[in-house]
């Protein structure tokens, strides 16, 4: 049987380690008691936290480690058939939490020296960053989080849009919940296809789901201190509808077309014309979600003419067409 270590810390977020140590420990269970066959585990999944002793999460749920970190690397039995090591979500502060817990990066790293698998969900993957494991490999971790992670791990290759990453055995999964997928990805790499699916069907989860683009938000308002910059964004937002010629807005703000390009990517790390279709793109959002109006009418509310090419940014920037968004975030009536 394989064996996996869910490297447990305080701060973490519960489901992001009891999930897994279910989705993983009823593999070969819980598809063949529907098909009433006989139950074959595949998996032994322990928990590990730095002391051995047990795990206080976000939510105050305290969680018992089967093990220490320093237990499982003295072991030469759990080492016999160890192939991964998970990190789950960090639910408090980030930057606060990884300084507490100075002994997962010596758990992770050691890990990677063994050749072990090592997946991280969600925030979790600041400990792979931190650790130097994540360093020119691809990588995602939540959207919320993007900006502070590239901060910090400029070597990193971020890829925030995907769901999952997958680097050689680096495995890095997006959002808080994202456990689900981590948890199908490992089943599939060690176990294979069919296993993997009948365990989302068994489980009801969606398989292979790969972006996290639709459930993003767009996050307009960003921290900088240009004036005129912040004027022209509130002037984007309160005009979107209507045709926007960078040549007037530059004329209205009273400065040359070229520079208000040139500070707006200083302050925003993109060009006017780019921010203003992420506006257009949340208003559609908005629309599709709280109105019933019909697709075309969205399009003309949001200031385009062209519907082909706004379904296709729209499916650029949220991965998914304008009907598909609409069955999956509109509010039930």
């Amino acid at each position: 049987m394989k064996h996996v270590i869910i490297a447990g810390f305080n701060g973490a977020l519960s489901t992001a380690i009891t999930g897994v140590l279910d989705i993983l420990s009823l593999t070969g269970v819980s598809w063949e008691l529907i098909m009433s066959d006989l139950p074959k585990p595949k998996f032994k999944v322990w928990i590990a936290s730095a002391d051995g002793l047990s795990i206080k999460c976000i939510n105050h749920v305290g969680i018992e480690a089967h093990t220490s970190f320093a237990q499982v690397m003295c072991s030469e039995q759990i080492m016999e058939s160890l192939i991964a090591i998970i990190v789950p979500t960090i639910g408090s502060p980030i930057e606060y939490t990884l300084a507490k817990n100075p002994e997962m990066k010596t758990f992770l790293k050691w890990g990677f020296e063994h050749d072990l698998m090592i997946a991280g969900n969600c925030t979790g993957n600041f400990f792979l960053a931190e650790a130097g494991l994540l360093d020119e490999r691809r990588a995602t971790t939540h959207w919320g989080y993007k900006e502070m992670f590239e901060a910090r791990y400029p070597q990193v290759d971020l890829r925030a849009d995907q769901l999952i990453t997958v680097d050689d055995n680096i495995y890095c999964a997006g959002g808080g919940l994202a456990w689900l997928d981590l948890g199908i990805y490992i089943i599939e790499k060690e176990l294979g296809y069919d296993v993997a699916l009948q365990t989302a069907k068994a489980f009801v989860i969606d398989y292979r789901r790969e972006s996290q683009l639709s459930y993003s938000l767009a996050r307009l308002a960003q921290n900088h201190h240009d004036e005129l910059i912040a004027d022209v964004q509130i002037h984007f937002e309160d005009y979107y509808h209507q045709p926007q010629d960078l040549d007037d807005v530059s004329a209205k703000f009273n400065v040359s077309k070229r520079t208000l390009i040139r500070r707006f990517k200083a302050a925003l790390n993109e060009t006017p014309y780019t921010y203003l279709q992420r506006v257009r793109i949340e208003a559609a959002q908005k629309l599709l979600t709280e109105t019933q109006f019909e697709p075309e009418k969205i399009v003309l509310l949001v200031g385009y003419e062209d519907m082909s090419s706004f379904r296709r940014l729209f499916k650029k920037y949220t991965g998914l067409t304008l009907s598909a968004y609409r069955s999956r975030f509109a509010k039930r009536v």
